[in-house]
């Protein structure tokens, strides 16, 4: 059931992002796909990631309390291959633009970052699925999104 699991999922395209993290507990980030928004109301905007708990990014996110969801232009694969482990990059940030807006957390240059407070950690099967409210955002006007599916980088085009 696992493989058929994992073969189906892969037909389902999602934009590539990079969580990020800083504080206490060290900066950290790792390359993700599973990330939505949760809800535009309440005291904030809320948004959710799944992050593996075998993850190297995963304590630091916990215990600093905050994290950036960087959705990546098309143009960035570098960035999801160097925050998803596919470099031998000694520091994953390094060389790249990016700035701290409310929490902390890097916030990198691309096609959208949302800065968030973790409000809820639960760990479920391998994963923390991990709710954070936005505490800032920050938006490009121009650019499309790096799509990852069919276990591959696709490129958005418009309709």
């Amino acid at each position: 059931m696992r493989d058929r699991f994992v073969h189906a999922m892969s037909r389902c395209a999602a934009s590539v992002s990079v969580v990020t993290t800083d504080g206490p507990a060290g900066r950290a980030g790792l390359t993700v796909s599973a990330m939505t928004s949760v809800s535009a109301d309440g005291d904030a905007p809320t948004m959710l990631v799944c992050i593996n708990r075998g993850a190297t990014a995963a304590d630091p996110i916990l215990a600093n309390g905050c994290f950036a969801i960087n959705v990546l232009e098309a143009h960035q694969q570098d960035v999801a291959d160097t925050f998803a482990g596919r470099t031998d990059a000694a520091d994953r940030f390094a060389d790249l633009p990016w700035e701290v807006l409310e929490t902390g957390a890097p916030v990198l240059h691309g096609l959208a970052g949302f800065d968030c407070e973790v409000q809820s950690a639960d760990l479920v099967g391998t994963h923390h699925v991990i709710i954070g409210a936005v505490r800032a955002v920050r938006v490009s006007e121009d650019g499309t999104p790096l799509i990852y599916g069919m276990r591959s980088y696709l490129r958005a085009e418009r309709a």
